[in-house]
């Protein structure tokens, strides 16, 4: 490890110390916890688990991590106590399991995705040619780049006419961003991942675009994102997005701000661990609130998952984050809310949307 690496582990243990609470139980339970999704994962549960073990020995694990994929199926089949995902629960997976098992997936973010290891849930960078002279963005020009107009997005299960916008807040070309010289005049040439379909809002769409689904008509679609990277390094008028792991020293990658205010930040493991960085990559276990017959629970969720998340969510559970080693543990903001969270009592806002 580095110079770097170990003065950053050294800062995040000593703020983990500082500004998250000791883990004490509620209460003792018992019984088999069950969890299915991102085998990516996997590490990192294992870490979970032995450390809750110690506060309470007759809990026992079955473990069935195959793809984030195949987590929502876990609660919806009832087979699942807790449902691991890399990614925000799809709009299709969150109503798909409510309208079969009237069981409510809630969504609690555990840890931060990594600064650039592939299949960690990294931040995302953006990327342009490296002679392109812009040097930053903010997630509003993102949004005018690769998004179009549209009458509004998805949030969670909500349509939100907020985010709708007009054709004349698109940016197509090189001289709106305020770039000069012969680049001023040129169209954008927008690349990035496919589409996943109607349904399937993406983290990029829910960060940056309020969860539309219009995309840049002229977006350039890649599955393989080495390739995509390769031919915007030949194309000095391309913009990307991807991780950072995928740069090459034909690509350069931009600062980002939440708007044009700043701070410009650029991505590093300090600010997707501070999450100063827009686009950090929360990682998230749900769960459901709802008894075994789909009733809502008086207590809002099975006591052992929620004894669980506190302990995931304490100082012991985010030291298992930090030593389980490309994870990111949460800032101890972020843990609070999550923790808040978790004990709340009221009845999420789309039971509502779902009941009517």
């Amino acid at each position: 490890m580095n110079r770097f690496l170990l003065l950053f582990a050294a800062f995040t243990s000593g703020l983990a110390a500082a500004e998250f609470p000791d883990y004490r139980p509620e209460l003792q339970v018992t019984g088999v916890l069950r969890s299915r999704g991102n085998p990516q994962m996997a590490g990192l549960l294992k870490r979970w688990e032995a450390g809750f073990s110690k506060f309470h020995p007759g809990v026992q694990f079955a473990d069935s991590l195959k793809s984030t994929a195949s987590a929502p199926y876990g609660i919806d089949l009832h087979v699942a106590d807790l449902a691991l995902m890399g990614r925000p629960i799809f709009p299709y997976e969150r109503y798909g399991t409510y309208e079969h098992s009237w069981a409510y997936p809630v969504g609690i973010e555990v840890a931060t995705g990594s600064a650039q290891a592939l299949h960690k849930s990294p931040a995302l960078a953006v990327f342009v040619h490296k002679d392109n002279p812009l040097v930053k963005l903010t997630v509003r020009e993102l949004d005018r780049i690769f998004g179009a107009e549209r009458g509004g997005g998805w949030n969670a299960l909500s349509w939100d006419e907020g985010i709708a916008r007009e054709p004349k807040d698109n940016i197509r070309t090189w001289g709106q961003l305020g770039v000069q010289g012969p680049l001023a005049a040129q169209p954008i040439h927008v690349y990035g991942p496919p589409g996943l379909g109607a349904g399937a809002i993406t983290y990029f769409q829910a960060r940056v675009m309020g969860g539309a689904e219009m995309w840049n008509p002229d977006l350039r679609e890649y599955a393989d994102r080495a390739k995509m990277i390769a031919d915007l390094a030949s194309d000095p008028l391309g913009i990307a997005y991807a991780p950072l792991a995928y740069g090459t020293p034909g690509v350069k990658a931009l600062a980002l701000a939440e708007t044009g205010a700043g701070p410009f930040v650029a991505l590093a493991p300090e600010t997707v661990a501070d999450r100063s960085y827009p686009l950090n990559r929360p990682v998230h276990i749900y769960y459901t609130i709802d008894d075994k017959d789909s009733e809502l629970s008086p207590t809002q969720g099975d006591p052992r998952v929620k004894e669980f998340l506190h302990y995931i969510l304490s100082r012991q559970g985010q030291d298992d984050v930090r030593a389980e080693g490309s994870y990111l543990p949460l800032t101890p903001e972020a843990a609070k809310v999550q923790r808040e969270k978790v004990d709340s009592k009221e009845s999420p806002p789309e039971h509502a949307i779902l009941d009517s």
